[in-house]
Order: structure tokens, then sequence, then C-alpha cells
């Protein structure tokens, strides 16, 4: 007969060793990344209510109410940070094709009438106290589902030489950067191609392929130029980082304001609450998209070293953690992730410096929002997990 007693005993005895190894995922939280990424969230919060405070000052309101709310949408991250954690993010590689799939789905739900215009785009779904935003969804699940595709390719040591996982990366990203595309969203479509670019490149993917990528997308964008298939404003966007004292008044208006903004902040900044550029709301979607200028303008340089400095410390360690990885489909996820943060972090900052094209992209846990700030915490929690189970 079998001894039930017996084998519970060993279970449990096991279970302990295993809890109490050193290769137990609990001993490998990722302290670095962890900190790096609060500290940007603290400043995120100070900043957005040092932008903010002022105009709703003068229009009677609540000063504290997009810290307010940016606390709220913290505390739904971590919960979504932690989720993140509990499951080997190995169990969650079958399931990738479903959160590509609801993501997909949630894009087609925001072009209908439940879709929620502000400012002429349409890029939300309202559901009462928060407003889901789709094309943040679908980062993490193209990430996900790319990264599950191209380790199922790859089931041996070296480069991919076929063209199929090329074409496959470029598939799975265009359906969805054409819906965003319609909302229209170009900054989260460039997103997506940059994800998918760098994939490939931590895949193994022969260079001749990357730059046939590379020629077939600038070919694309031509061809989207001459058919007129990119709006005028969008155009307009795009070169007014190039000549912003052309037309002042309209598409550099922000641009101007905004290097304004950051020069006045010198070495060491005004202080919080004490930019003159920040308290008359100079600079458009200030506590957004432009929140870089009030930590500029208020912190001067030394602010801006603080912010490239913790966003180091992060992309470090993914790309860490991407090389640590025990399987390809962990290494194919961190880097993505990497890629993801590294490409809104360099465009954010370089359109309010005057570097970069004016796109729109949110500067990941810095600006005000909160399914942009619950993806960057559930993105950076996947890769934790994959640091945390590298032993394992």
């Amino acid at each position: 007969m079998t001894d039930f007693a017996g084998f519970g005993s060993r279970n449990y005895a096991s279970r302990d060793r295993i809890s109490m190894s050193s290769k137990a995922p609990i001993r490998h939280v990722d302290g670095w990344l962890m900190l790096a990424v609060m500290g940007l969230t603290a400043v995120g919060c100070i900043a957005i209510r040092s932008a903010s405070a002022p105009l709703l000052n003068v229009n009677g309101e609540d000063p504290d109410y997009y810290l307010k709310r940016q606390l709220i949408f913290f505390s739904l991250a971590t919960v979504a940070f932690g989720l993140t954690l509990l499951v080997d993010y190995r169990q969650l590689q079958p399931y990738a094709p479903f959160l590509y799939g609801a993501a997909l789905f949630l894009l087609l739900v925001v072009l209908t009438p439940l879709g929620q215009t502000v400012k002429g785009a349409q890029r939300w779904i309202n559901l009462g106290v928060f407003q889901l935003q789709p094309a943040e969804v679908m980062k993490i699940g193209y990430i996900m589902f790319l990264a599950a595709v191209l380790s199922r390719e790859r089931r041996q040591e070296g480069p991919i030489s076929g063209a199929t996982p090329v074409v496959q990366a470029m598939l799975l990203a265009a359906v969805p950067v054409f819906l965003i595309y319609l909302q229209p969203d170009l900054g989260s479509s460039l997103v997506l191609v940059a994800v998918a670019f760098a994939v490939l490149l931590v895949a193994g993917v022969q260079v001749r392929w990357m730059v046939l990528v590379v020629v077939a997308g600038l070919a694309m964008g031509g061809v989207a130029l001459k058919l007129d298939v990119v709006h005028q404003y969008q155009i307009e966007r795009l070169t007014a980082f190039m000549d912003s004292e052309a037309d002042p008044q309209r598409t550099g208006f922000n641009l101007e304001q905004s290097k304004i903004a950051i020069g006045s902040g010198g070495f060491g900044g005004k202080g919080w609450g004490k930019g003159t550029q920040t308290n008359l709301a100079y600079v458009p979607e200030q506590r957004t998209d432009f929140i870089f200028t009030a930590i500029g303008e208020e912190q001067g340089f030394l602010g801006g070293v603080v912010i490239l400095s913790l966003f180091s410390v992060v992309l470090w360690r993914c790309i860490r953690t991407a090389m640590l990885s025990k399987d390809l489909f962990g290494a194919l996820v961190a880097g993505g992730v990497a890629a993801m943060l590294a490409f809104q972090l360099f465009v954010n900052i370089g359109m309010t410096i005057g570097i970069m094209p004016i796109t729109g992209i949110p500067l990941p846990f810095v600006s005000y929002g909160g399914t942009s700030l619950i993806t960057s915490f559930a993105g950076v929690g996947v890769v934790m997990n994959i640091h945390m189970r590298r032993f394992v």
C-alpha cells in the first residue's frame, strides 16, 4: 500500500529545501531595477503636481487632483507588477497569442463608438474612473507574442537564416500598427516598429534580413507620403523640429516653449513650483508628453541627469536579464521591454529639446497616465520574473 503520509512529508520537505535554496526565485529579486523604477515614479509624481497645480489653482480646482489620480494609477501598477511575478514566465508563453489577440480586439473596440475622442484622437475606452488606452496594452502583447513566435522558430544555436521569422514579425506588427495609426497615434505605431527591430536583433536574425527590413520600411514610408496616407498635421509635426521658428504660432509653438523652459532651468533649476514657464502653462500637455520640460526648468541640468541615470539603470538591468536568461523566450521578452522603454525615452526627451519630431510618446514611469504607467510596470515585472528564475 502506498504510504501517502510519507509521500506528503517528503513533498513538503522538498518544497522547504527549494524555498531555502540559493536558487529560489525570491532570493533573486532585482533590487537595482526596483529602486530605479520607484525613483522614476517618485520624480514623476512630484513633476506632475508641479506642472498641473498652478492652472488648477487658477481655475479654483484641487491642486492635487492629477497627483492623486497618478497615485491611484501607481497602486494599480504595483498590483499589475505583483501579478506578473506570481507565475513562472515560461508558463505564460502558450498564452501569448491570447494576450496579443485581446489587445488587438481592444484596438478594434476603440475605433467604434465605444472609443472616446479627445482633441481629435480616438485612443481611449472610458471605463468610468479609468481611461484604457489599448495601444499601450498592445506593446506588451506584441512583445510577448513575437518572442513566443521567434523562440519556437529558432530551436538550434546560431542565427536565423530564413526570411520566415522576419516576415512573421512584420505581419504581426502590421495589423496593430495600422489600427493604431487610424486613431491616429503615430508615436505608439513607431514604438511597435522599434520593438520588432530590436527583438529580431536579439533573436539573431542575419544582418542582410535586417537591412531588407529597413529598406522596406523606408519604401513604405515613402509610398505613404506619396499617396497622402500621412495627415498633413503629422507631416508638420515630423518636420517642425528641423525649423521650429518657421511657424512658431502653430506646429513649432510647443517645441519653442519647451526649449525655452528647459534652457531657463540652467544647471540647478529654479526649484519645484518656481518655474515661470511651468506655472504659466506655456507648454501644452505639460503633465503628459512634455513632463520633461517641467523637470528641466525646475531641476535644471541636474534633474535631467537624475532622470537619465535612473533610466540607464533600468535599461542596464533589462539588458543584463536578457543576457542571463536561461531560454530564448525570456531573452527576447527582456530585450523587447528594454527596446520599448529605450525608444520612448529617447523620442520623448528628444522631442522636448528639439532633436526628434513631436510624436506624442509619454515618458515611461514619469508622464501622467494610467495605462502607460501600468504597462511600464507590467513590462518591468515580466523582466523581474525572468531575472528571478534564471537558475530554475
